[in-house]
């Protein structure tokens, strides 16, 4: 899952630091990513500018860049986090300038510092192992007696590219789909740039049925720094799983953490294993424990997953970019799912090796779309590892896998992810702020403009889950296309994005 090492390095002639370097990477499994960070020391200390190199490498399965189709790659999302003599964890700001990309591999870092995306520098696909990678971290004042412990973070992470796409718009029967407005509600609407929409029921505008309150309330606009899936960004590949949730929860101070538990009577109200979550903590300052660290993380809060991304230096999904990282350019087939077809399994999977990074279906159907939903869990009753349908495939193809257009995972059925909406005000409010790796005293994240901490007022409910039917799991239903959930239960999860540097 990630290794501790400890190691005392002298990085300049004046200047020796002593570090706990902890190598931070979330693995799944063969045919997922199993991102590892290795080999952490600090280099070329710069003692006028106050900067050094963290050097490390960085390996992951099945990496891939392709210039037709898709035109896209996946990329690892790095960050560092320090504390300095076992204070309070703080982000580490890098820099473009003096960082050193690793043989194969492109460095972009993020113009306000949070991180970088790193990926292949030309198309191939199977695994990369990025050697000495250097990201120049701007340490500011450091005293020669400090002691300072720094952590590195990888999540995989899909780009998606600047483009055109639709939304809605398809002859099935999905709750408050999208539709162009002044048209009948099979037409899609074409997101053509990030210039403002209006939400009007008349010609230009976007639009959507009302199958249901909880569709939103349509009328507003989104405004030009509203997000909406033209422009470039970054996807999660997978959901976030539990370790990724312990290692940002095990990086907080005791009072942050109180307020982040998963386990208290506002979540699961257990430290026992419920539908299939396993997070456990015995409060103070022990560390929580999961014994699935690759399962999609559930009972999350909306106060829960704002922190996250806030502390992460990512930001939360919009419904239109969830549409566009689903179905790509491609125009919207009738009750399609994110592997871009209405065909979907119906048996009860059989799991293997369950809890397991090599856990898998047994039983996966061929020629047909896989996904965990009602219809499929049988007595599995909770959501399944990142991965699992990559890893099961007979054939190694987007309905067998459950891929998107663009290879992201479990868009459909697992656990539902969370999207800015654009159907209440607060979500409408959202300019695409992304974290800025800092979160409140009491583990509230600070990012403004986002979707409501408390009430998850501007949070959208897309793809369905493992207790789901299939209506649920569709790429263009919105049942709960803004239904106002405060607390996590167990069929709620998220995966984060970032706009693309």
């Amino acid at each position: 899952m990630y290794q501790i090492l400890t190691i005392k390095i002298k990085v300049m002639k004046k200047i020796t630091l002593f570090l706990l370097l902890i190598c931070f990477a979330f693995s799944t499994s063969t045919k997922a990513n199993n991102i590892q960070v290795s080999n952490i020391s600090l280099e070329n200390l710069n003692e006028v500018s106050n900067w050094v190199h963290v050097e490390f490498d960085l390996f992951w399965e099945n990496s891939w860049r392709i210039s037709s189709g898709p035109s896209n790659w996946d990329a690892a999302w790095v960050f560092i986090k320090y504390r300095v003599n076992n204070g309070a964890w703080t982000h580490g700001i890098v820099s473009q300038a003096n960082s050193v990309a690793a043989a194969g591999s492109t460095l972009d870092v993020t113009s306000d510092g949070m991180g970088a995306f790193i990926y292949r520098a030309a198309d191939g696909s199977g695994n990369v192992n990025f050697q000495n990678t250097q990201l120049r971290w701007n340490f500011g004042a450091t005293d020669t007696n400090d002691i300072i412990d720094i952590q590195v973070f990888a999540i995989e992470m899909v780009y998606v590219p600047e483009g055109p796409f639709y939304l809605g718009g398809t002859t099935g029967s999905e709750a408050n789909k999208f539709y162009a407005g002044g048209f009948s509600t099979s037409s899609s609407y074409q997101v053509a740039s990030e210039n403002a929409i209006t939400i009007a029921n008349t010609s230009g505008n976007l639009y959507y049925t009302a199958t249901n309150a909880s569709g939103g309330d349509l009328t507003g606009s989104l405004n030009a720094s509203f997000p909406k899936g033209f422009g470039a960004f970054y996807c999660m590949k997978y959901e976030v799983t539990e370790a990724q949730w312990l290692g940002f929860f095990n990086s907080l101070t005791e009072t942050q953490k109180i307020n982040r538990d998963v386990t208290d009577i506002d979540h699961k109200n257990s430290d026992a294993v419920i539908s299939r979550n396993t997070i456990s903590w015995t409060g103070g300052s022990a560390s929580a424990t999961t014994s699935a660290p690759d399962r999609a993380c559930s009972y999350l809060s909306p106060g829960d997953i704002n922190a996250y991304m806030d502390w992460t230096g990512m930001r939360p999904m919009t419904e239109l970019e969830y549409e566009k990282a689903c179905r790509g350019p491609v125009l919207p087939k009738p009750g399609e799912f994110a592997w871009g077809s209405a065909n979907i399994a119906s048996n009860a999977y059989t799991l293997v090796n369950s809890g397991f990074s090599s856990e898998r279906v047994s039983n996966p159907e061929t020629n047909t779309g896989n996904a965990i939903y009602a219809d499929t869990n049988g007595t599995i009753s909770g959501p399944l590892r990142n991965g699992i349908f990559a890893a099961s495939a007979v054939n190694n193809n987007r309905e067998e896998t459950g891929g998107t257009y663009y290879g992201i995972m479990e868009m459909s059925g697992n656990l539902y992810e969370r999207c800015v909406s654009v159907g209440t005000a607060q979500g409408r409010n959202f300019t695409g702020v992304h974290g800025n790796g800092i979160i409140s005293s009491t583990g509230n994240g600070t990012a403004v403009n986002w979707p409501n901490n408390t009430t998850g007022d501007g949070y959208s409910y897309r793809g369905g889950s493992w207790l789901n039917g299939a209506d649920f799991i569709r790429v263009s239903d919105r049942f709960d296309g803004a239904s106002v959930i405060g607390t996590g239960n167990n069929r709620l999860g998220f995966r984060a994005v970032r706009t693309a540097p």
